[in-house]
């Protein structure tokens, strides 16, 4: 049995033994509880301090741990109607639509198989690295001490090495995830009711900050070789954006590489418009071994600050290492650092301090190399189930690189009704529509293969999207 388990266990367990104590009523000591109930002590720990974060417990230094007295029942007979006045009186109502960001995040219940979620599963993740990167990190001087705002010079320069030239140490700001990234660089160059160009289909966490932030997402298509720079250029001419976001490397959801014959055209259709390139690089460090390498970033190729560059930690590390960077030149830069300052201060230091001590270990190289291998073994695995039990489907774009699948459906097939069927035969997919700014051009199932345990229960999951689809309505 896990660790993970046996805490849970003994939290319920200890959970329900609460009712025999008296409120104050002293529990049997962890050494007791390790000696009646062959656990660790370090589980009897984690499982006291579950309990005391839920307030059934008190723990006092010496003394022992205490049942706590029950909480204090209050009744709330307020009215906040008002409320929908006062939030829609200034501007208009600006309801912030977080469905797709939701959905994302949310973890299925017990028994669901998740081909939905957009982050690794722990065994995919340098757990044992991270913990003694954080271990390191805690050891540092000055570890706790308030970091520079910009973040730590060290980390800043390691990742102008890793985005590469023409960006520098200088043109570096640490954020607290890729998300925060994209939500100080929408802020920050997009004024309130602005058009700003997105790629269609896109990543819907994107669309809910730019329509919370005010801003009109106008989409453009995008195919195989990535955003279409005659429709691009068409959508600067009649919106008169200067704002464009796209991901160039394993686009989500697609998949999509902008081909090297598009990215100098890309960039001198920006420049012309006098608008902005946000590149959210998000998965370059998740090629797939085997595949060709994608091409450089866009900023690579852009000396006028045109490309306002991304790059996080996240995705290929852990979903609580919220680490990225935001790269930029000029008055630009500027703005995103006083934004960022006003709206953050600045990263926490500590967790600088460990992406430092991971990114700089010859850990991290190998944890890459060994993601890598284990993400094209599971794009297999899908891309095969699909052809295996949906044989009548559109054969699915295999991606080289990223963690998706974008799956083209029948012209008939409602995908909400499938997601639907799928969530009751035990599979969490989701449905296409949340990543088109507008009407989609027909439906589409986003398939994530790296929150899955493992390859077989990956290949279940798909069967199980099989035995759905044969009983929704045809």
């Amino acid at each position: 049995m896990s660790d993970g388990s046996s805490v849970t266990s003994l939290v319920t367990q200890l959970r329900s033994d609460l009712e025999r104590y008296p409120v104050d009523g002293k529990l049997p000591s962890s050494r007791e509880l390790v000696r009646q109930l062959k656990v660790s002590p370090v589980t009897v720990s984690r499982a006291i301090a579950a309990l005391a974060a839920e307030g059934l417990v008190i723990t006092r230094p010496g003394a022992g741990v205490f049942r706590a007295p029950p909480p204090r029942e209050v009744a709330v007979t307020g009215d906040v109607s008002w409320q929908e006045v006062a939030l829609s009186s200034q501007s208009g109502t600006r309801a912030i639509d977080a469905s797709g960001v939701l959905t994302a995040l949310s973890d299925p219940p017990s028994g669901v198989i998740d081909l939905n979620g957009g982050y690794t599963h722990p065994s995919l993740q340098p757990e044992r690295e991270l913990a003694a990167a954080s271990a390191r990190a805690g050891r540092r001087p000055g570890a706790w001490t308030r970091p520079p705002i910009c973040g730590l010079p060290e980390l800043r320069a390691w990742f102008a090495r890793d985005i590469g030239s023409p960006v520098n140490v200088e043109n570096v700001l640490i954020t607290s995830g890729g998300q925060s990234a994209l939500t100080t660089a929408l802020r920050a160059l997009g004024a309130p009711g602005a058009p700003v160009l997105v790629e269609s289909p896109t990543y819907p966490g994107m669309l809910a900050i730019a329509r919370a932030s005010g801003l009109r997402p106008v989409p453009v298509p995008i195919d195989r070789d990535g955003v279409r720079p005659e429709l691009l250029a068409d959508a600067f001419r009649d919106t008169g954006a200067r704002l464009f976001v796209c991901q160039p490397a394993f686009q989500n959801p697609t998949g999509a590489v902008l081909c090297a014959e598009r990215r100098a055209e890309v960039l001198r259709i920006a420049r012309d418009a006098g608008a902005f390139v946000i590149e959210d690089d998000f998965a370059r460090l998740m090629a797939h071994p085997g595949s060709p390498a994608p091409p450089p970033p866009l900023v690579a190729d852009d000396p006028d600050g045109v490309v306002v560059h991304i790059r996080s930690l996240t995705k290929p590390a852990s979903p609580s290492l919220r680490i990225s960077a935001l790269a930029a030149r000029g008055p630009a830069l500027e703005r995103l650092r006083g934004l960022h300052a006003v709206e953050s201060f600045f990263v926490p230091r500590p967790l600088q301090e460990t992406a430092l001590e991971l990114v700089s270990s010859p850990a991290w190289s190998r944890h890459l190399r060994s993601l890598a291998a284990s993400l094209r073994e599971r794009r297999d695995v899908a891309v095969s189930a699909l052809r295996e039990f949906l044989p009548t489907w559109t054969a699915v774009p295999v991606p080289t690189g990223g963690y998706h699948l974008w799956q083209p459906l029948p012209g008939f097939v409602d995908e909400v009704a499938l997601t639907s069927a799928a969530f009751r035969a035990g599979v969490a997919v989701t449905p296409g529509r949340m990543y088109f700014a507008a009407e989609a051009p027909g439906p589409y199932l986003r398939l994530s293969y790296v929150s899955a345990a493992t390859g077989a229960q990956l290949r279940d999951g798909v069967q199980r999207l099989s035995q759905a689809y044969q009983e929704i309505p045809g």
